[in-house]
Formats: C-alpha cells, sequence, structure tokens
C-alpha cells in the first residue's frame, strides 16, 4: 500500500468539515441561549445539516488508517502515534473543563457532588460518557469515540488477519464490525474511506463541472444523512470522496486553495477548541440580550467575533499543544521519531 498521509485535497476536505461544524454551532449556541432571531425554516433545516462535517472527517480517517498502521509495522507504535496525535489537545481541554467548569456553572456542573463528578470526570477521559448514558463533556469529542473504536478495531482484524492468518477470528470481528455500523449506522463513513484506501479507484470530473459535481454530491449526502438515512448518504458520499481523490478533478483542486490547506493543518485543534472559544460571547450574549440589545445585532456579532476567536484559538492551540508539547512529549518518550501531523481525519 503506497504512502497516503498526505494528499492536498484531502487537507482541504478536514478543513471544510470542521468550517461546517463551527457553522452549526454559530446558530445553535446562540439558539441554546435565547438571542437567536427568529429565522426562516428552511435557515434552520438547511444550517442543520452542517453537523455532519462529522462524516466527511470519519472518511478521511478510513482511508489514511489503514496506510497509517502498514507504515507503522507495529500496532504499539500505530497506538503510540494515536496517543500522541490525539491526546495531547483533548485531555488538555478535558482538564480545563473539569476545572473551570464547575466555578462559572457550565451545564451539569452546576450542583454536582462529588461522586458524580468524578463519574463524569473518568467517563468522559476514556471517551465513554455516551455508553455509560453520562453527560457528554466536550462538546465535539463525541466523535473521538467513534474514532478509538474503528483504531482498535481496525487494527485487531490488521493483527488477526495479516500477522496471525486467523480468519475465522477475523470473521468474527468483521461480524463484530458490521453489527457496530448498524449499531450506530454513520459509522458506515469510515468503509467508505477504507474502500478508496484498498481499490485504486476514482472519479475525475475536471473544472469548474466537477467543482459543482462534488458539491451536488455533498448537499446529497447532507440532506441524507439529516431527512433520509444515513445508509442512503454512503453513495453520493463516495462519489464525492472518489472526486477528492482523483488528481486533477475540479474538486480537488478546489480544495487544495491555501486558507483550505491551513485550516485542514489546524483542524484537529479548531475542531475541538472553538466551543471553548465561543462559550465566553454566548454568555456575553446572554447578557447584552437581557439588557435589550437587538438580537439581529448580537447574533451578527457572535457570528463574527467567534469566527475570529474560533480561528485564533484553533491557531495557538495547534502551534503550542500539538507542535511543541507534542515534539516535547515525542522526545521525552523517546519511542519514535516525530510524525506528519496531518495523518488522519480531523483527529487522525
Amino acid at each position: 500500500m503506497t504512502d497516503k498521509s498526505f494528499v492536498p485535497s484531502v487537507q482541504g476536505l478536514r478543513g471544510l468539515a470542521a468550517v461546517s461544524v463551527l457553522i452549526v454551532h454559530l446558530y445553535d449556541m446562540p439558539l441554546l441561549a435565547g438571542f437567536l432571531p427568529s429565522v426562516p425554516r428552511w435557515f434552520q433545516q438547511t444550517i442543520n445539516m452542517g453537523g455532519h462535517g462529522v462524516e466527511l472527517f470519519f472518511m478521511i480517517s478510513g482511508f489514511l488508517i489503514p496506510a497509517s498502521l502498514v507504515r507503522h509495522a507495529s500496532v504499539s507504535k500505530f497506538f503510540y502515534d494515536r496517543m500522541l496525535r490525539i491526546l495531547p489537545v483533548f485531555v488538555i481541554l478535558h482538564l480545563a473543563l473539569f476545572v473551570i467548569g464547575p466555578i462559572v456553572g457550565y451545564k451539569f456542573f452546576k450542583d454536582i457532588g462529588v461522586v458524580a463528578y468524578v463519574e463524569v470526570f473518568l467517563a468522559n477521559l476514556f471517551f465513554l460518557p455516551d455508553a455509560l448514558g453520562l453527560p457528554i463533556g466536550q462538546q465535539n469529542a463525541w466523535t473521538l469515540a467513534y474514532e478509538w473504536a474503528f483504531y482498535i478495531w481496525f487494527a485487531a482484524t490488521f493483527f488477526v488477519v495479516v500477522e496471525r492468518k486467523n480468519w475465522m477470528l477475523g470473521l468474527l470481528l468483521l461480524a463484530i464490525g458490521l453489527a457496530g455500523v448498524f449499531h450506530r449506522p454513520i459509522a458506515a463513513y469510515f468503509a467508505v474511506g477504507m474502500l478508496f484506501a484498498a481499490v485504486d479507484v476514482r472519479f475525475r470530473v475536471t473544472g469548474w463541472f466537477g467543482v459543482l459535481a462534488g458539491v451536488i454530491c455533498g448537499i446529497t449526502m447532507y440532506v441524507c444523512l439529516e431527512y433520509i438515512h444515513p445508509f442512503v448518504g454512503l453513495v453520493p458520499g463516495a462519489l464525492l470522496f472518489g472526486m477528492v481523490l482523483a488528481p486533477g478533478s475540479g474538486v480537488a483542486k478546489a480544495l487544495s486553495g491555501p486558507v483550505l490547506q491551513y485550516l485542514g493543518k489546524i483542524s484537529y485543534s479548531f475542531y475541538l477548541v472553538h466551543p471553548f472559544a465561543l462559550y465566553p460571547l454566548q454568555m456575553m450574549g446572554v447578557k447584552l440580550a437581557a439588557h435589550g440589545f437587538s438580537l439581529w445585532a448580537l447574533w451578527a456579532a457572535f457570528v463574527g467575533l467567534g469566527l475570529v476567536a474560533s480561528l485564533v484559538a484553533g491557531a495557538v492551540s495547534y502551534e503550542l499543544i500539538e507542535v511543541r508539547l507534542r515534539r516535547w512529549l515525542d522526545a521525552t518518550f523517546r519511542q519514535a521519531p516525530s510524525r506528519p501531523l496531518g495523518e488522519v481525519g480531523h483527529h487522525a
């Protein structure tokens, strides 16, 4: 399998996915806080689809993780790299949330008892709040549970089938994977990426027609995910991803521009950090709305300042944590040389 650790169009898709999720939060955080002005229903229905940027991330991980595991040639080195990639940003934000959250009365921290605090702290630290029916701490971290489940499942399958040649156990793991997909259908989008990692099929549609075709496939995938069923969205999702991977295709060129390349580079930090950057603005909006300020003006200010704050927070987190702290941790553990940072979905 060739090294697929960096594909410019995939980097751009990663950035687009992160922005897609941010757009939803620029809408629903003012809505939940009570300072969103009245907007048409069609606008609400359109914006709500933006959260399906996470399925784009899943396709990217499904495409890149197999090559990453083969490249490491060791399950332990693979997981070391995954932990070094994902945990620093996540753990720092986790600790910040559980230290500051009770002080500011953030969501479920209001009047929380010691036992409940410890339960929620540990459940979130190990990506298990959803499975245990406990509150989710970091707004976007629920997707990391899917990512880790995919890493573990794929690594186990790779080890059993490729290393041990145990086909019976491999079939059992395949059955477990299929059961997981039927239980959580959006996990099927990892399979789209895996398919394109395994077969050299690409859809090269050039020029502006290619861009239009990619946009139509992306919108259709989002609509299917939101209003029909995730399995239906697999077809337009696969068509889109096949165009993204095709060298010279219209959508691949569009995704390779400098803005999306930078957003793709910082996408993991940007994705996890932006709710933290938006929260103070949300609280300010609540207070100003209570004093009679125009809801339209408040929402416009929230969107504008929120975009800037999210970009700055994402860039700072990327530089300080993903680059500098990760480099220091890698050198400290002396397990492996530093790896390229852009080798997985938003977390991968």
